[in-house]
């Protein structure tokens, strides 16, 4: 069974397009690796400029080997340059009710 996420990334001072260059790897190295189902991602921008992702994993598994990786480890390395990752609730949308984002082409 999938596993549903919701990512969050918010860019590093000066590093929105790096950001973006991940953004638009992420997924197909996901599924390159068989990681990820066929289902589309969703990418959204907060007010403050962070990046959310909504994707399905495989299942847990799949997640687990994502930790083990060394495409994976690779690309997570460049997230790492460039941006934070955070959480849900460290966005003001967060806090109310049916929270909006703009939509992100890739």
């Amino acid at each position: 069974m999938g596993v549903m996420v919701i990512a969050v990334f918010r860019p590093k001072p000066g590093k929105e397009a790096e950001l973006m260059d991940c953004m638009r790897d992420h997924q197909p190295v996901l599924r390159g690796e068989g990681l990820v189902t066929d289902r589309p991602a969703y990418v959204m921008r907060a007010a403050d400029g962070t990046l959310l992702e909504v994707f399905e994993w495989r299942s847990q598994a799949a997640i687990d080997a994502a930790h083990a990786n060394p495409r994976v480890h690779a690309l997570w390395a460049r997230y790492a340059a460039c941006c934070d990752y955070g959480t849900l609730a460290d966005l003001p949308e967060a806090g109310t009710m049916f929270p909006g984002f703009a939509p992100v082409t890739l």
